[in-house]
């Protein structure tokens, strides 16, 4: 009896291997279909540092035809605090925030990586 379990445990581990080698192979391939995505023309765009109301959005947009594939943001003043940095919903620009305790205003600067992506 004993046999037969450890024959089952056997065939069972041999399956997973096999599912996972298959699940492996699969990855494999998307990442190479990815890689071979196009991805030229790279730009950093950048807006320079202004003073703007506290919670205020600054958007640096990509030239026409690009999408940013990154960016980020700076608060600058006395206690500055960036609150957001984040794309735009469409993908073509990037998005800074910030605010300065005791201020009306802080000063923002926002930066975008942008490339064709096909």
């Amino acid at each position: 009896m004993r046999s037969r379990k450890l024959m089952t445990v056997t065939l069972s581990v041999a399956v997973g291997i096999a599912s996972l080698t298959a699940i492996t192979a699969s990855v494999s391939a998307a990442a190479d279909t990815e890689a071979a995505a196009d991805f030229t023309g790279y730009q950093i765009v950048k807006l320079p540092n202004a003073n703007v109301p506290n919670f205020q959005r600054r958007v640096v947009r990509c030239p026409a035809g690009k999408k940013a594939v990154g960016g980020g943001a700076e608060a600058q003043g006395n206690q500055a605090v960036l609150v957001g940095s984040f794309p735009t919903d469409d993908g073509g620009g990037w998005i800074g925030l910030g605010r300065q305790p005791g201020y009306n205003d802080v000063g923002i600067s926002v930066y975008a990586i942008c490339a064709n992506v096909g």
